[in-house]
């Protein structure tokens, strides 16, 4: 096991926010700035296939994912089963920037993403059911969950994945910042090993 100093897991929980904040935040810019990005009939993937929004939506994902897996680390400490969880879901959203739509590995990627994110919330939120922010955890996967669904059942806006996989984006990214065990926001828990 990796045994982290004092300052390392500072590190490694700002490096979770920062990764979090870098991807979600470059994915919400390239839907603004896309001349062609449709909520109701487009995918996130398709802000990465061609200009002005490809470079920055599929940097925003490899970086971010690339910086946030130092958070694992973090999470390593708490639950090892959630910190695998997470590494697998930033690793892949960090693919899906580097492997873009119409390329052969991108729905793998892409599906890994979506699956394992919920993996980790649901993780780590039956690991602390008996806590808030466990409940909380529980809550934002099913939310994540029930998005996916509704769109499936027809219950949508249009025809795109957009708005689905935004939920799960912006779900997965509230955890890791507000919810989970190291959070960066929740200071007075953070150094502390989970009791589950």
């Amino acid at each position: 096991m990796i045994r982290l100093s004092a300052r390392s897991r500072r590190v490694a929980r700002a490096l979770g926010a920062f990764g979090s904040l870098v991807a979600l935040g470059g994915v919400t810019l390239a839907t603004v700035l896309s001349p062609t990005f449709s909520w109701p009939a487009s995918a996130l993937s398709d802000l990465g296939v061609r200009p002005p929004t490809a470079l920055l939506f599929n940097a925003s994902l490899a970086i971010g994912g690339a910086v946030a897996l130092g958070y694992a680390l973090a999470l390593r400490r708490h639950s090892g089963v959630v910190a695998a969880c997470y590494a697998v879901a930033v690793a892949s959203m960090g693919l899906v920037g580097v492997f873009p739509a119409g390329t052969a590995l991108h729905f793998p990627v892409a599906a890994s993403f979506f699956v394992s994110l919920t993996a980790t919330m649901v993780a780590d939120g039956l690991a602390r059911r008996g806590t808030r922010t466990g409940k909380l955890a529980l809550a934002l996967s099913a939310a994540h969950v029930v998005s996916w669904a509704l769109w499936l059942r027809g219950v949508r806006f249009g025809p795109g994945l957009a708005v689905p996989e935004y939920v799960g984006a912006v779900a997965f990214a509230a955890w890791v910042v507000a919810l989970s065990p190291p959070a960066p926001l929740s200071p007075a828990n953070a150094d502390a090993p989970s009791q589950v």
